[in-house]
Order: C-alpha cells, then structure tokens, then sequence
C-alpha cells in the first residue's frame, strides 16, 4: 500500500446508512477535494485549519469539511483533508473568497506569518474529484459515534475501464455496498491528480471488526458475484490502493 496516493457541496442531512438511494440520485453532484500534507512538526496546520480556514469555509456554505490521520504512526505523519463544493463555481471562486474574508485573515495571521524553520508540512496534494450520479454528494455519518474511514482509489488501465467502473458503482455495486454494510461517504472520479486515470471513495466503519466482517459480507454477497462476472465489467480495475483514517476532534465528517 502506498499511503500517499489517494484521492470533496451541499451535504445531505441524512447518513448514508439511511439515504434514500433515489434522493442521492436527484441531488446535484458535487465536487470535492482532498488534499494531504506531509507534515513536519508542531501543531500550527491543526489550529489553522479549526480555527481559521474550517470556519471561513462553513460561511461559504461548505457544511462538511473532514480532516483525518492516519490510523497507527505514520512516518512522515500525513493529514488529509475532505473539502466538498456545491459546485465548480463555488470550488474555484473559494480562494478568492478567503482573501476578502476579514475574520479568516485575522484567524489565519500567525499560521501566514509563519518563518519557513517552523513550517508545519513540508508540501501537500490535492485532488479535484467529481461525485458518482449514483451517490452524489458527501454524506457524513455521525460525529457523536465512533468511526473509522476506508479511503480506497482504484486505478484503471485506460480512461474506458475507470467510466465502465463508475458505471458499475452507479448501477448496482453502490446498492450492493449498501446491503452489506459498507457505509459510503463519497464516491468521486478523480478529474485531477495523482494516478489517472482512476475514482476515489471513502467508507466508514464504528471499528475494524467491523470493516473486516462487513467485506467478508460483500466478497460472499450473490448480487456481487453477478455483477462482478458480467463482461462489460471486465478489467475495469488494475490497481487499489487503500488507507485507514481516524477524524481528528474537529472534524465535521
């Protein structure tokens, strides 16, 4: 497993547990997204991110921001951060807006000031992700619960095999997530970024026992066994790459 490949919006009230599968189709896709930094020392991107740059973009109308680590000790340590928009207007007119929020300017005033000696990351990634029509939108489980995060990305050989794989998900291996267990919280294809062409999801589980019992339900699951044998399927997939993340206090998702 490669940690560091990976690859967010109105949010949906309800938690994917108990979504209607048709009112996640109405919505709107979304765009989302994540970025990962490589981290060097101190807390600054922590405060930074709670207290000046989480806030501005709830005012923007960005409800559900996720910011989580990885599970176990991570060298170097790595945050990763989930930003869903409403649309690609809101994505791109975002940082413009920070720059005329006076309340995120004065928030964000030591971690801009920063001297380079005492640089919270040494560089992040970013990926811009599009949601599935199946399961449009970020939708968060419940922060009050314990949880864990699954972030899987799915490589393809070719642009074709990545849209038959989006096409799998939207018409029948979403149900079929569902059914068995495995909660999402996004689904997204992967516009820019690392590894293309490939789409990016995140599950959510209460723990790794969990997880592991959930997936054994999948592998074993009759609808998954049809689908996964139809031939416009086929070598739609040729590499996964996965990392487990726990939220951080602050975390909206």
């Amino acid at each position: 497993m490669n940690r560091r490949k990976f690859v967010t919006s109105s949010v949906l009230a309800a938690t994917a547990a108990t979504l209607p599968a048709q009112a996640a189709t109405q919505a709107e896709a979304a765009f989302f997204e994540l970025r990962v930094y490589e981290l060097k020392g101190g807390n600054a991107l922590d405060e930074y991110l709670k207290t000046a740059l989480i806030p501005a973009l709830n005012r923007q109308g960005v409800k559900t921001v996720g910011v989580f680590r990885e599970m176990g000790k991570s060298e170097p340590p790595m945050v990763y951060v989930l930003i869903p928009y409403a649309s690609m207007n809101a994505y791109a007119e975002s940082a413009s807006r920070l720059t005329k929020d006076s309340d995120f300017q004065k928030a964000s005033e030591n971690y801009r000031n920063l001297m380079p000696e005492r640089a919270s990351y040494a560089r992040y990634k970013s990926s811009l992700m599009q949601g599935f029509s199946g399961f449009p939108q970020v939708v968060a489980p419940d922060t009050k619960q314990s949880r864990i995060f699954e972030l899987r990305t799915y490589e393809g050989f070719s642009e074709d095999a990545v849209r038959r794989k989006i096409a799998m998900f939207n018409d029948a291996e979403i149900k079929v997530f569902n059914n068995v267990g495995l909660t999402p919280v996004f689904f997204g294809e992967v516009k820019i970024g690392d590894s293309l062409p490939c789409l990016t999801y995140m599950l959510t589980f209460k723990n790794m026992e969990e997880r592991d019992a959930n997936w054994k339900k999948f592998g074993s699951d009759p609808d998954w066994k049809r689908i996964s044998g139809l031939p416009e399927y086929a070598n739609t997939v040729s590499r996964i790459q996965r990392v487990f993340l726990e939220p951080t206090g602050y975390s909206q998702v």
